[in-house]
């Protein structure tokens, strides 16, 4: 009974340290994601249906330089591996064409509109062109398979722009390939509690939404959605490592308000912060 005893302890030992292990960020650069979680982030640019600027546009990038907000954006590769700023993996819904994404061209996606507008899908590095280091960028690295390809022409776009920018995904390979060529960019992992619908498998779905996957690339900062904050692997993040932590995509000012309690930044979209807490004056305490 002594022996079964011992080794029940010694299990759970093993389990607890395993887990911490696995869920544990990279704590040294905490001074680096300070100049990151002074901004509040509007989400795809500040985009407005209202006002015709869809979201991912030029129009909207620069509405958010203009108005003082730092950009999150998302991008991916093209067919004939051209980096694009584009959310969706196909273009249903902001085009009104069927298929992926990847299997267009640059050319041929250049000749698509977004939402009716007279707006073409950006080209990353155009979105450089326009932002030139006037607001900082959160680029969300799209990356549907294990092929790093994408995190290996971003970084070549980067290499010459001179503001700064950080990198996230829900993909923990993109922060591993950082991780081992771009060891000093910021990076964070994107999470959320998964639904089968999301097309995630369940061991992944299982894994990803505790942050069981950050041994993979050792974020230094966790975006996640702000809706199931109260996760336990979330809330260790804080406890035990003090973690930043970035809310996404906060929609209206009541739920802001919430998030301040809980986040160091915000994603926002659908509404605009107080400006009071804008333009790094923004804070969780």
């Amino acid at each position: 009974m002594r022996v079964l005893i011992l080794l029940i302890i010694g299990l759970a030992v093993f389990f607890v340290f395993s887990y911490i292990y696995s869920i544990a960020p990279r704590t040294g650069r905490r001074r680096e994601c300070e100049e990151f979680i002074r901004w509040m982030y509007a989400h795809r640019g500040l985009w407005s249906e209202e006002k015709k600027i869809p979201e991912n546009s030029l129009p909207a990038f620069a509405r958010a330089v203009e108005s003082g907000y730092a950009i999150e954006l998302d991008v991916q590769l093209t067919k004939d591996n051209h980096l694009v700023v584009f959310h969706d993996d196909t273009l249903t819904r902001m085009c009104g064409k069927e298929g992926k994404t990847s299997a267009y061209t640059l050319a041929e996606l250049k000749q698509l509109r977004l939402k009716d507008t007279d707006c073409e899908i950006p080209e990353f590095r155009e979105v450089l062109e326009l932002v030139d280091g006037k607001v900082p960028l959160l680029i969300e690295i799209k990356l549907p398979t294990h092929n790093t390809r994408t995190c290996m022409i971003l970084n070549r776009e980067l290499k010459n722009y001179q503001g700064k920018y950080c990198i996230e995904s829900f993909n923990s390979l993109a922060l591993r390939w950082f991780k081992r060529h771009r060891p000093g960019i910021v990076r964070g992992q994107l999470s959320d509690r998964f639904r089968k619908s999301d097309g995630v498998n369940l061991v992944l779905r299982f894994l990803a939404a505790r942050l069981m996957l950050n041994w993979v690339g050792r974020p230094d900062f966790i975006a996640y959605n702000y809706r199931h904050a109260n996760k336990l692997g979330l809330r260790l993040q804080r406890m035990l490592f003090g973690v930043p932590l970035f809310a996404w995509t906060v929609q209206n000012q009541p739920d802001w308000k919430k998030c301040r309690h809980t986040f160091d930044t915000v994603i926002f979209d659908g509404f605009l912060p107080e400006k009071e807490f804008n333009r790094g004056n923004y804070s969780a305490s």
